[in-house]
């Protein structure tokens, strides 16, 4: 009896075994996911996947860590563009100006949190480390987490979203939004916008329900020390702490001081304190200041006189935000369709944003909301950019008929999301946060430059695509496909057509 046993005893697989055969088939199809995207963008990315940026910033700073040193040598940067150029002058930090002097220090002005991530391959790569091809890894990751993300959202909130279509909204944000042509080119500007979409959505996973504040705390700080923008997104943990409710979120929040949500979010601040508290200091070693990343310390910069007149945030910024985000459109010249360095509207690069404010029970509203948005991409197509008072910035000056137009856009929006009243419970609290993330930055200083969209925009779509994923928009709606299909159409262009930093410094 025992030797007929031994046999099967013996074929048993080991526990680990066992719990690696579990955890992939339980996540089989983000494994998929991930294996398909990243193929397709490193196919899209072309030569680039195999050679390094032209911008490679995160990098250098990960070099010069191993090094020991804070700051980064200026005899081995790779060009001056976007780099924080530090001067003493009587005890104080100060931006260098004119020739530069062998007691500058120069660093990334950029959140840092991309260079630890890459520590351990720039140990193994030196400077010669490929970020184009990383950021295509981390792009494919991220899709492989948005759908790990809409799968929470089926399971735990009854988004009613099948697997097929949790595919299909994993694959608009991969290749339906500007993440496409940001994920294939590597560049210290695109890779920091897709690592921050991968970090948000392991954020939101763990911050739904509040159900693991420490966990959302620390990929909240990833995030946030990442790109910056994204501290705005912590108003998502907060609501789901304290404010749980749907039609009572305003009672709750004003009786905050009795909430049991107050623990989660102590916890929650005591995930996101490591390494904000790390980061805090690394500014104030550097800049002078915990709050200050680099962008005031620019060396030689065309923003700088911007910076210098009216600060980083400023109304004065407003309607060349507005410009970028929403007013641009491709233009035909010497043959070709061509489309502006300060990108094209949202309005063609995320078509989906008509649908994700209105009811699909109110046919009226959407019908509101397509024609509202048709309107404001025909009059700035009639009554485009005027000419600039001389020194000015080149975009945001259009005819009083154009800023109509917006205005009754964002109203037609406002309206169709404050009458629905069969809202899942998700949809206010993803909403909320993505303007939350979305208005401050109307007020920077920077549109971005050399862009196919407004890559800004990566900031805060995941949560509006998942605010669509909670809705009750079919995907078989007739008009969600076209808006899908002209999305994907778009930024196929922008993925094969956009040519940034790295053609232009190396002549491709």
């Amino acid at each position: 009896m025992s030797e007929a046993t031994a046999p099967a005893a013996q074929q048993q697989p080991s526990p680990t075994t066992a719990a690696v055969k579990l955890w992939l088939q339980a996540y089989r199809v983000e494994l998929i996911l991930f294996a398909v995207s990243f193929v397709v963008l490193a196919g899209f990315s072309s030569m680039r996947f195999w050679r390094q940026s032209a911008a490679p910033h995160f990098v250098y700073q990960s070099k010069a860590w191993l090094e020991g040193h804070l700051a980064l040598d200026p005899q081995v940067l790779p060009n001056l563009e976007d780099w924080a150029c530090v001067r003493e002058v009587n005890g104080q930090k100060v931006r260098c100006e004119g020739q530069i002097q062998p007691t500058d220090k120069w660093y990334v002005s950029f959140p840092s949190f991309p260079a630890v991530v890459m520590l351990p391959f720039v140990a193994l790569h030196g400077y010669q480390f490929n970020d184009t091809s990383f950021g295509v890894f981390f792009g494919a990751l991220a899709i492989a987490l948005f759908y790990s993300l809409l799968r929470e959202l089926q399971q735990r909130e009854g988004s009613g979203r099948s697997d097929k279509e949790n595919i299909a909204l994993a694959a608009t944000l991969a290749f339906g939004t500007v993440f496409f042509y940001c994920a294939i080119r590597g560049e210290v500007w695109f890779s920091a916008e897709v690592m921050g979409v991968a970090f948000t959505c392991l954020y939101m996973r763990n911050a739904i329900g509040a159900r693991r504040p420490v966990l959302a705390g620390v990929f909240f700080s990833m995030a946030v020390l990442t790109r910056t923008p994204l501290l705005f997104s912590g108003v998502f943990f907060v609501l789901e702490a304290l404010a749980p409710t749907p039609g009572k979120r305003v009672e709750e929040l004003k009786a905050f001081s009795k909430s049991p949500g107050l623990k989660k979010l102590g916890l929650f601040a005591a995930g996101a304190a490591p390494l904000a508290l790390w980061h805090a200091w690394y500014n104030a070693a550097r800049f002078g200041s915990i709050a200050e990343f680099g962008h005031r310390f620019f060396y030689n910069n065309r923003v700088n006189a911007d910076i210098d007149a009216w600060g980083l945030f400023h109304p004065h910024y407003l309607q060349r935000n507005i410009d970028a985000a929403f007013l641009l459109l491709p233009e035909w010249a010497r043959g070709q369709l061509m489309y502006s360095p300060w990108g094209l509207s949202l309005l063609l690069t995320m078509p989906l944003l008509v649908f994700i404010f209105v009811s699909p029970e109110r046919k009226q509203q959407l019908q509101l909301s397509i024609g509202a948005a048709c309107a404001v991409l025909v009059l700035s197509r009639l009554f485009p950019e005027e000419p600039p008072p001389p020194g000015d910035f080149p975009i945001g000056h259009r005819s009083p008929i154009v800023w109509i137009a917006v205005v009754a856009l964002f109203g037609v929006w406002w309206v169709g999301f404050s009458q629905d009243q069969k809202q899942a419970r998700l949809k206010v609290p993803l909403v909320v946060t993505a303007l939350c993330c979305a208005i401050p930055g109307m007020f920077y200083q920077n549109t971005g430059y050399a862009q196919f969209g407004f890559r800004f925009s990566l900031d805060y779509t995941p949560y509006l695509l998942a605010a669509f994923a909670v809705s009750a928009w079919p995907l078989k709606n007739r008009a969600v496909q076209v808006a899908l299909a002209l999305g994907f159409l778009v930024n196929f262009w922008g993925a094969v057509g956009f040519r940034g930093y790295t053609e232009g410094m190396r002549g491709w």
